[in-house]
């Protein structure tokens, strides 16, 4: 891939992210757990919860591995050079 490539990945992987943060769904899913354990939920009130937390567990997953892929990008552009 050349360099024109990398940085259009890049565009790319940026702009499908906007207005998402890694830390603000950490803290969700923190915030989450931490009112399961507190035992203060209605049952389905858990069951909705741990949904979104799932969902949430998710796109961090698939953020890291896109984050992943474009490191991977850029070390091998620099390898080309």
């Amino acid at each position: 891939m050349n360099r024109q490539d990398a940085k259009s990945f890049m565009i790319k992987f940026a702009s499908a992210k906007d207005g998402w943060s890694y830390e603000a769904k950490v803290v969700e899913i923190e915030t989450i757990i931490a009112q399961i354990e507190e035992g203060s939920l209605e049952l389905q009130e858990v069951f909705d919860q741990f949904t979104k937390a799932v969902e949430s567990l998710r796109e961090c997953e698939s953020f890291l591995q896109s984050s992943q892929q474009q490191v991977d990008l850029l070390i091998e552009t620099l390898q080309d050079k």
